[in-house]
C-alpha cells in the first residue's frame, strides 16, 4: 500500500532531533546521538550529492535512511571484503534504516533505500553493504533487506557489544548489553 501523503527528501541538520528520536525508538537508546548523526550526515555527503533521506507524513518524520559514501566508512573486523563482488571504492554503506511503527507496511523503507541507491549510483557505486540486525523482532530487518535484493555474505556475532559497553547503546532485544549477530549483506545495484 502506497501512501501519497508521504514526502521524501534529503536529511538536513535541522532534522537531527527527529531523526535521532526515530532511530533510537527503533534500534534502542543511544543508537544515535547528535555527534554520531552529524558524522553520518557528513559521511553521506560528497560535494553536493547527499545519500541520507527521510520520509515525512503531515510534517512528522516517519522514516529514515542513513548511508555512507565509499571511502567514508571503515572496513573493520565485521567485514569480509574478499567475498564482495565489487571493490570497496564502488560500495556505499547502509548504516541505518528506521520506519515508525505506525507507518510500516507503506513501502517507506523501500522508497528510502531506492533514493539512497540512486544517489550512490550517481557517485559510481555498484553495490551497498549493510550489517543487518539478525535478532530484530521477527527477523524483519533480514527479511526486508533480502526482499530488496540483499545477499548474506557472512555472520558476525556480538557486532554491537562494544557500542553497548563503551558508548551506552541499549539493545531493546538483549535488554542491555547487545549480543546480537549482524548479517553482513551486500546489495548489487541494477543501474
Amino acid at each position: 500500500m502506497i501512501d501519497n501523503d508521504i514526502v521524501y527528501r534529503e536529511i538536513t541538520a535541522a532534522d537531527s532531533a527527529a531523526v535521532i528520536d526515530l532511530a533510537n525508538q527503533v534500534h534502542g537508546d543511544n543508537y544515535l546521538n547528535s555527534e554520531s548523526l552529524a558524522a553520518l550526515l557528513e559521511g553521506g555527503t560528497v560535494g553536493n550529492k547527499k545519500l541520507n533521506f527521510l520520509a515525512e507524513k503531515q510534517g512528522k518524520v516517519v522514516g529514515v535512511r542513513l548511508t555512507l559514501a565509499p571511502g567514508n566508512w571503515s572496513i573493520d573486523q565485521a567485514c569480509t571484503p574478499e567475498e564482495w563482488p565489487v571493490e570497496p571504492e564502488h560500495i556505499c554503506y547502509f548504516k541505518c534504516a528506521a520506519v515508525a511503527e505506525s507507518a510500516r507496511g507503506l513501502g517507506i523503507g523501500k522508497q528510502l533505500l531506492q533514493k539512497s541507491i540512486n544517489a550512490a549510483a550517481d557517485l559510481g557505486c555498484r553495490a551497498g553493504l549493510a550489517h543487518i540486525w539478525l535478532q530484530s523482532p521477527a527477523n524483519s530487518a533480514y527479511e526486508y533487506f533480502s526482499r530488496c535484493g540483499g545477499v548474506l555474505v557472512n555472520r558476525h556475532p556480538d557486532r554491537w557489544l562494544q557500542a553497548s559497553l563503551e558508548d551506552g547503546y541499549y539493545c531493546p532485544v538483549c535488554d542491555g548489553n547487545c549480543r546480537c549477530d549482524a548479517g553482513e549483506m551486500i546489495l548489487m545495484f541494477d543501474t
